[in-house]
């Protein structure tokens, strides 16, 4: 990804009449990426060995499932983070999320089972 530096990026182009998953990089911000994901299924079971992960919700619920059975609803205007090495899971409530995700440009992502 390559950002275009002192640009305005319009969201809602990005996110009109997508109907099914999509995670576009917007910007570089020092060492982390602003991506805007459409979620319309679950994002398996994963955790960031290197990165925080913050989540910004802007459409829809957003479930972020966490271990021993704990899930966090995010509505619109709403901001969570999970600190490095916390196992989660994402997904929509109903239909579809939107939201920004702010996370190290060089971001692991490990599968747990």
């Amino acid at each position: 990804m390559t950002p275009t530096p002192l640009t305005v990026i319009d969201l809602q182009p990005e996110t009109h009449g997508v109907s099914q998953y999509k995670n576009i990089p917007l910007s570089l911000v020092n060492d982390h990426v602003v991506r805007l994901s459409v979620m319309t299924e679950p994002f398996y079971w994963h955790f960031h060995p290197n990165s925080d992960e913050t989540f910004l919700v802007l459409e829809g619920t957003l479930c972020l499932d966490l271990p021993a059975g704990r899930t966090v609803e995010l509505t619109p205007g709403q901001l969570f983070s999970i600190p490095a090495n916390v196992p989660h899971c994402t997904r929509p409530k109903k239909g579809r999320t939107v939201n920004l995700t702010f996370e190290r440009a060089d971001i692991q992502t490990v599968k747990t089972a």
